[in-house]
Parts: C-alpha cells; structure tokens; sequence
C-alpha cells in the first residue's frame, strides 16, 4: 500500500501545541488517530488514506512531548493527560457527524479512557495492541496466569527499564531498535525509525516519552488536575468497540489479545489479524483499513 502524503496542522490548546498530519476532506467526519510508543504519528501513514478516500477527515495528533508537538507546559505525562488532550482537540476540531477515536498501543489505552470519561464524545473506538485493564486483570489472575504471566514478563521487560532515571534515555536508540525488532519480527522498521527519531531528538523529548511509563507506575508523578481522567482506564470501554490484535504481537502475548471480546460492550467486535505483529496498521495496513471501514459507525458520511 502506497503511503499518501499528508497535510499538516496545528491546535494550540491550553499550556500545549498539538502537531498532526491529516487526510481527507475537512468537511468529512473526524476520525482521530493516536499513536503509541516508540511510535509517532506517521504510524498511520498507511491506513489514513483509505479512510480519508471513504470520506473521513482523518487527524492523526502528536502525542504531548512528541515533535512538532510541545512539551506540556505542566509536565505531566500520566494517561490521565493525554485523555484531556483528546477531550480539548474533539472541541478544537469541532467534528461533524458521528466522531471515530482510533488508538494504538498508548493510544489504544487513552481511547478506552476516553470513552469511559466522556462517552458522548465518541459513539465508536477502534483500539489495537493493548487489551483493556479488565481484560488484563482478568487472564492474569485466571487459569494458567503463572506460565503466561512469566511469559509476558519476558515481554514487558522494557517498562521496567523505563523507570530507572537516566537509563532509557542513554539508550534511547538501541533500546527503540530492538523493541520495534521483537514486537514485530521481521518487519523492515527502517522509515519508521527515522520517524521516531524526528519526533523525540533530544534528551527533553526521550524523558517525556519515557515518562508516560514512569506516570504510570509511580502515582507521585501524576497531577491531582487529571485525576478524574485518570481513573477512566479502570473499566472496560463502555461504547462498541472495535479490538485489532496481530497474532505475532510480541509486546503483548496473542494469547491475552485473543481474550478480549469477552471484556467488550454490546455491538463491539474482536479480530486478530494475522501475519502481523505489534504494529498491525503498517504490517497489515488493507487489512487493518477494512476492519475499521467495516467497523465504522458513517462510512464517512456526516449526519
């Protein structure tokens, strides 16, 4: 699939800049798409264009200390944050029709709680790559959860990493380098590399990337300002939902990805998507389009 290129655009919200690429007609109904980690938004390169050919006005943001995007003028980098983000561009950007929030890996938890925040926002979420915390709680606390969670542990080996001041950020390169390796084995990383390397260049935006996992395992760096937002993660989505998981996803194990249908709201859908890892969207990107074209509440229609 041959990657259109996008525009650009700027929302200036309180005490932060959001930089996105966008597709599609501005008139069309919002589709907005949020990236996860080690990522950035050209994540969605691929799977913008078909939506915005079906009609969507697609925005694809900058997660907060992501560039262009600023650093927050509050430092805080807790989920809870990046929920009131979404919540200020939804109002910026003024949707027309029915909105769809599409999330991957961070961007996955953020659209989960959004929906439980304010789930008028939004009628619709597609999330890829991280199950819902009751989903989690769920599997490793189930049957089987010693072997499994042993398993995932040799997974997730990085957000411990992550907590140690300084480290993450001395080994920035090589550490994005092999978890885009062992997330999604063989697949040719080299462009999207680049990307994340043109979106935190500096030590400044490593720490602020880094620090959407220190927010989350340490409750004395989050703010008391986003406490009700933060909370929102705690249960499942509470709109239909639309679950993409690859089925040789090696961030987080098929085996709890498959599991979350059972967690899902009335008229939600779950799919593994084969042949592809943890970044399904540039691994299976027609794939990945089409389950959402299919999923999605318009068509691309306003109403």
């Amino acid at each position: 699939m041959t990657a259109e290129a996008p525009s650009r655009l700027i929302v200036d919200l309180p005490g932060l800049s959001v930089a996105a690429l966008t597709w599609g007609p501005d008139d069309g109904p919002l589709a907005l798409l949020l990236h996860g980690f080690p990522d950035s938004a050209w994540t969605w390169r691929h799977v913008g264009p078909p939506l915005a050919a079906a009609g969507w006005r697609v925005v694809a943001p900058f997660s907060r200390g992501y560039a262009p995007s600023g650093l927050p003028a509050d430092g805080s980098y807790q989920l809870g944050a990046l929920v009131h983000d979404v919540v200020g561009l939804h109002a910026a950007l003024r949707p027309k029709g029915d909105p769809l929030l599409i999330g991957h890996d961070w961007g996955a938890m953020t659209a989960y709680s959004v929906s439980a925040f304010a789930p008028d926002l939004f009628p619709r979420i597609v999330a890829m790559s991280v199950p819902p915390l009751p989903t989690l709680r769920r599997v490793f606390r189930g049957p089987g959860a010693t072997r499994l969670g042993l398993r995932q542990a040799r997974c997730s080996w990085y957000i411990a990493a992550n907590q140690i001041p300084g480290l993450s950020e001395r080994a920035f390169r090589p550490l994005v380098r092999r978890l885009w390796a062992d997330w999604s084995p063989g697949y040719d990383a080299e462009d999207d590399l680049q990307h994340v390397a043109a979106a935190l260049p500096d030590v400044a935006r490593r720490g602020a990337a880094i620090s959407y996992y220190r927010a989350m395992a340490q409750p004395w760096r989050r703010s008391a300002r986003y406490a009700a937002e933060q909370a929102s993660f705690l249960p499942a989505p509470s709109v239909p939902t639309l679950y993409l998981h690859g089925d040789r996803d090696g961030a987080l194990l098929p085996e709890v990805g498959s599991e979350v249908g059972a967690d899902l709201a009335p008229g939600s859908q779950a799919m593994m998507v084969a042949g592809a890892g943890h970044f399904l969207q540039l691994e299976q990107p027609s794939t990945v389009a089409e389950a959402i074209l299919r999923f999605a509440p318009s068509k691309g229609t306003a109403s």
